[in-house]
């Protein structure tokens, strides 16, 4: 083990029966096994618990449960795609769009397990570890500590090459795959950018040798699209209250982001792999300088993940209610239509410029569709599925 990296990384398999035991132990267990094992009693579910011993065991007896639940009760079909082409024995370096705190990087790992390709160490923003319990399952499931921005400029440059260096160790030295966001937070207004500061931080662990130094991650852009978007209402009251001031969390808004994101119906869900980021790619961009590199290399991964993303009536209809249209009329049906209204009256009691809030909102869901019309001629948009 490399103790360079021990305020960090995910636990080892030495480390899960402690873990096991505390977990077991918890006041909240009672509630989570009454979600996650309903049938069977709390006895059994510590008995299972305690019978993990390595981290495998913890995520395919407990944490595949978790999400098969998740599908089960708030998933009405769950779909994966362009996978076909990642191979078993070679790790990647999973940059996806964020649209949910936990279920974005988690039920990825069930794609990872069904598609026979081993789990990803997942990075675990240190805001999230509200609480040992918390700690205990995040780093029992691979996830790893990453610091938020703040502080000292030194700070966070120490900080951001120390999780270049970690990511670069666990891709080239123990041969594992890595889940990041393409961007700090998740995308609240439905434009899925990745922040160029992402890939100078890749590159800071290698700056000799820019190219190596992407090429070497093995980099596989990630799409996920959900139906019916992840806190849509929370994300747009956000985004409406920081138009003037600089938005605050309120205490216990994460955890309520994540119950919120489990708990709520999500319609159709599907994961899209992208091709994996190739050396001749990244070679076109040899000549820029740094800056310039990371922008164009984010501008490469923002094209794979935006027009791969699936779109869903909700999106067309969004679009055609914004920007007042039919264009997109024969994507669905006067049904789709009403229930998607329905879904804007959840606004209405809200103390705020309704129509304000409600274009907010409908942008969440609009703007994928503006962001994958950039990569489609219009004459051929007609004759694609999901545009």
């Amino acid at each position: 083990m490399n103790n360079d990296f021990e305020d960090i990384r995910p636990y080892t398999d030495a480390e899960i029966p402690a873990a096991m035991e505390r977990i077991a132990e918890s006041q909240v267990l009672p509630l989570l096994a009454s979600y996650v094992c309903p049938e069977l009693p709390l006895d059994d579910v510590k008995k299972l618990l305690l019978s993990f011993k390595t981290v495998n065991d913890f995520q395919y007896g407990l944490m595949h449960r978790v999400n098969e639940q998740i599908i089960r009760q708030s998933i009405s079909e769950f779909t994966f795609g362009g996978g076909e082409d990642l191979k078993k024995d070679v790790p990647y370096l999973f940059v996806s769009n964020h649209r949910d705190i936990m279920l974005d990087a988690s039920l990825l790992q069930n794609v990872l397990a069904d598609m026979g390709l081993r789990t990803s160490q997942i990075t675990f923003g240190a805001n999230l570890m509200m609480n040992p319990l918390v700690i205990d399952i995040g780093k029992s499931n691979k996830m790893f500590r990453v610091e938020r921005p703040g502080g000292s400029i030194k700070d966070f440059y120490k900080s951001s090459m120390h999780l270049s260096e970690y990511i670069r160790h666990v891709i080239s030295d123990q041969n594992e795959s890595v889940w990041i966001a393409q961007r700090n937070g998740r995308t609240k207004d439905g434009n899925d950018l990745t922040d160029q500061g992402i890939i100078k931080m890749f590159c800071m662990s290698l700056a000799e040798d820019k190219i190596a130094a992407l090429d070497n991650l093995h980099i596989a852009p990630v799409s996920v699209s959900y139906e019916w978007e992840s806190c849509d209402i929370l994300k747009a009251i956000e985004l409406y209250e920081s138009q003037n001031v600089k938005y605050i969390k309120k205490p216990g808004e994460d955890l309520n982001s994540i119950l919120t994101g489990i708990l709520q119906p999500k319609g159709r869900v599907h994961f899209q792999f992208c091709p994996v980021l190739r050396r001749e790619e990244l070679l076109q961009f040899n000549d820029s300088t740094n800056n310039d590199y990371h922008k164009q290399v984010a501008q490469l991964i923002d094209e794979r993940i935006q027009s791969a993303y699936r779109l869903w009536p909700n999106n067309f209809i969004a679009h055609d209610m914004l920007y007042g249209q039919q264009r997109f009329v024969d994507r669905y049906t006067k049904e789709e239509k009403a229930a998607f209204e329905q879904h804007l009256t959840k606004l209405d009691h809200y103390d705020s410029d309704l129509g304000v809030l409600k274009d907010i909102l409908l942008g969440i869901y609009a703007n994928p569709v503006k962001n994958k019309l950039k990569y489609l001629t219009p004459d051929l948009s007609p004759l694609i599925p999901h545009l």
